[in-house]
């Protein structure tokens, strides 16, 4: 009895088995690596996630329903950013992530941080938003361009951030070296604060705007931002080529009243070489469908700018190859020739 109990049990457990192999066939997880809870990432991968999710069982497009990939169920997952998504991706434990252009450039080529460490596998999905150089100054400082900061306190963001690695290259084609200026290695707040009590004079940050700690600051002590020149910011160029021209509108920061003309980073949405054609092709497909427009447009301010006509905007200048999926689907829509 015991014997024929214990078959019935396997036979049982086979059964229901080989009934759940159809379903778990039709689901297939996609996790993407974001950043920080309070930071850009998070929110703009939530978003991206909702978009291109369409699990079993969910209403059609066409019937107001998800317009995502069948079957799929991507997870937005909150990470140490970029240079953790980006060796996440490579070891196969992600299957995509967000990144600024200059971690990807250098973990792609196995530059700078990543010198003995390189991620050849890295692809890219799309460019999605500029993460704006912001030159703070204190309330009413001025500079005469960027050759004034000469003998200044200069807050130039984490040692071995991407910021950081730009700025000092920034810094040297005008003709300063950290011998010319009296250097800080501090991350945002840090630098909002210092520049707040007068212990700095300018600094440095790379972020998607508005930056949670430049409001506070522009809300109590008041700041104002460096607006480049045009030839500072051909030089820039130049020096850091995945850094592009970029505007931050006045009244992003209300007390900063004019356009200040910058450089900006690219957030990139990146994924493995290893990830099948098909479903990477689906995704982008997912992203850049017309619904997916009112998930991006409601949700994190930075949302509003991901749009098809930038997907590929400065990612000519990274080397850093398109998924084929990526590619098929940008060449349908003509937007890759």
């Amino acid at each position: 009895m015991g014997m024929m109990k214990t078959l019935t049990g396997t036979a049982l457990a086979a059964a229901v088995l080989f009934a759940g192999v159809a379903t778990a066939q039709e689901m297939k997880f996609f996790r993407i690596g974001t950043g920080g809870a309070g930071g850009t990432y998070f929110p703009i991968g939530g978003a991206i996630a909702n978009a291109i999710s369409n699990p079993p069982g969910s209403r059609e497009c066409d019937k107001g329903g998800s317009c995502g990939v069948p079957g799929l169920v991507a997870i937005a997952q909150s990470t140490n950013a970029s240079a953790h998504n980006v060796t996440a991706i490579q070891a196969g434990q992600m299957e995509a992530g967000l990144t600024g252009a200059a971690t990807l450039y250098f973990a792609y080529h196995g530059e700078a941080k990543f010198k003995d460490n390189a991620k050849p596998d890295l692809r890219v999905i799309a460019n999605l938003f500029p993460e704006d150089l912001h030159l703070v100054l204190p309330k009413g400082g001025k500079l005469n361009g960027i050759k004034d900061l000469k003998g200044k306190r200069v807050g130039i963001a984490q040692a071995g951030s991407g910021t950081q690695i730009a700025v000092e290259l920034i810094l040297e084609a005008h003709g300063l070296t950290r011998d010319d200026y009296d250097e800080a290695e501090l991350n945002n707040s840090q630098s909002a604060e210092r520049l707040a009590d007068g212990q700095l004079d300018a600094y440095f940050y790379a972020a998607g705007t508005p930056v949670a700690a430049m409001i506070q600051l522009d809300n109590t002590k008041g700041m104002d931002l460096y607006s480049f020149t045009d030839e500072e910011i051909t030089t820039g160029n130049k020096a850091v080529p995945y850094y592009i021209r970029s505007v931050i509108p006045s009244g992003t920061y209300p007390g900063v009243t004019h356009d200040t003309h910058t450089l900006a980073v690219s957030g990139i949405l990146a994924t493995s070489a290893k990830q099948d054609e098909q479903l990477i092709y689906d995704i982008t497909k997912a992203l850049w469908n017309k619904n997916t427009r009112k998930l991006l447009d409601n949700g994190h301010a930075k949302g509003k700018v991901i749009t098809p006509d930038t997907a590929l905007d400065g990612i000519a200048a990274l080397n850093v190859p398109l998924h084929p999926g990526a590619e098929k689907f940008y060449k349908e829509a003509g937007l890759l020739k």
